[in-house]
């Protein structure tokens, strides 16, 4: 029958994520599988838990609300920076990702939401965060 899927399974999976409208965010179907422990933050912790009980060969589609998914939308994660903190020669629109250190080092994306000549305003939400996500994965290994 195979083995069932559960916290510390090593899985190699395949997966789509897309909004309700069918737009699709991430897919690893023209790319090579992706290989992780269950549990190891990898994976968001609805989207393990859709994998709990699958076997190699199965396939399921769950809707995943922003409590299981990447969280509500946290308005105090839009900031108004400068426009001196981009290089004078960086052209900036809405709608583009730009890579930040943050203040403990770590790279985060945060989105354009609109600029003045003065301030950027930057979205460091996760783009997915506040949004059903409609998470579909096919099983094809566990270990």
């Amino acid at each position: 029958m195979g083995t069932e899927a559960g916290p510390g399974s090593r899985v190699k999976i395949h997966f789509t994520l897309s909004l309700e409208d069918g737009t699709e965010a991430l897919s690893t179907l023209n790319e090579e599988p992706l290989e992780c422990v269950l549990g190891d933050g990898t994976l968001r912790p609805g989207m393990e838990m859709a994998l709990y009980g699958m076997r190699a060969g199965e396939e399921d589609r769950v809707t995943l609300t922003p409590e299981q998914g990447w969280g509500e939308h946290d308005p105090q994660l839009i900031h108004n920076l400068p426009r001196s903190r981009f290089p004078a020669n960086m052209a900036l629109e809405p709608g583009q990702i730009i890579a930040f250190d943050s203040a403990g080092g770590e790279e985060m994306a945060g989105a354009i939401l609109s600029l003045d000549e003065q301030r950027v305003e930057v979205d460091f939400n996760h783009p997915l965060a506040g949004r059903n996500v409609v998470f579909w994965v096919k099983l094809l290994e566990v270990e």
